[in-house]
């Protein structure tokens, strides 16, 4: 292992974005120790990366505290169940990982004199009434529904990182990031995507909530990465949301699916869940204008990608 080149750290190393994130921080040359507690993250994510002399993996859970001897240049904190069925298993986790994983992940930060980048996301913005989402809005949030573990802990870790950025001088990023898409999702994800490739590849009908009319905005993996390190590189301490501002409907989204997918699944209509956002749209304005980044991968050629990764995983 090199020891001149900068080195980071990223929680939830294991995950879907996190084990991508690694790989792009390696190929940029840089050591990476990532660290995971399997609650959602998979081994198999890091495979490729084994015998590479500037990674290293740690089993570790980060709300029980960060000890790491040596240099740390970044501190990247992506640990956290991210997807509906993922929070609503572990609830506690959920909100711990957002409020004391966050303060353990930015201590390392402020021990080490790294640049710490936060894992925010949209569902900060809840069900929105602004369409699409600033960074200046609000948002619009059930602080008590089944959701709630989840987003007031990613409101709560923004929360945190400005204080320490405030009252510490950490130097601090916050990147809100939309729904994104790729390979090495879990098919038990619980999320659209997920959901409706594995349907449409095992030819059953594809779940589609409500009437299919909610929008989403969906961004393929590589881009969410690329804007990652847009923002560490250039970025600010003020949120910057990432995500690509292309908008689809539920309905349309499923079709899509099923025609890429040269599938024969019907829609099976549900019942919409408690708080379900009516409208996902990111306003990139800033990260445009700020990191100079806005997404390349266009809506079919990324679900082209990860149709063909669910293809071997299915």
């Amino acid at each position: 292992m090199a020891a001149n080149k900068p080195r980071a750290v990223v929680s939830g190393g294991a995950g879907f974005i996190g084990s991508h994130l690694c790989h792009e921080l390696l190929d940029r040359g840089m050591r990476v120790l990532a660290l995971d507690n399997f609650i959602t993250g998979s081994h198999q994510n890091l495979v490729s990366l084994q015998g590479n002399p500037d990674f290293e993996f740690r089993q570790a859970d980060v709300n029980h505290g960060v000890f790491i001897g040596g240099d740390v240049r970044y501190v990247l904190h992506f640990a956290s169940p991210a997807s509906p069925p993922q929070y609503d298993s572990n609830p506690i986790h959920t909100l711990k990982v957002g409020t004391l994983g966050t303060t353990n992940m930015l201590g390392l930060a402020r021990a080490k004199g790294a640049t710490f980048l936060l894992a925010s996301t949209s569902e900060v913005y809840g069900d929105p009434l602004v369409h699409p989402q600033p960074e200046t809005y609000w948002g619009n949030v059930n602080p008590i529904g089944p959701r709630g573990c989840y987003d007031e802990a990613k409101r709560c870790a923004e929360a945190f990182a400005m204080a320490y950025h405030r009252t510490h001088q950490v130097d601090t990023r916050i990147v809100r990031i939309f729904n994104t898409h790729g390979p090495r999702m879990q098919v038990s994800d619980g999320r659209a995507v997920p959901n409706f490739m594995a349907q449409a590849i095992r030819g059953e009908p594809l779940t589609v909530y409500g009437d299919g009319s909610q929008t989403r905005s969906l961004c393929y993996v590589s881009d969410l990465v690329g804007g990652v390190l847009a923002a560490l590189e250039r970025g600010d301490e003020l949120p910057i949301n990432l995500g690509n501002p292309h908008e689809v409907t539920v309905l349309e989204l499923a079709e899509t699916i099923i025609r890429l997918a040269g599938s024969t699944s019907t829609i099976d209509y549900r019942d919409l869940p408690v708080d379900d956002p009516k409208q996902r749209r990111p306003d990139i304005a800033r990260a445009r204008n700020l990191l100079g980044w806005q997404p390349q991968v266009s809506l079919e050629d990324g679900l082209g990608r990860t149709l063909e990764y669910f293809r071997s995983v299915v």
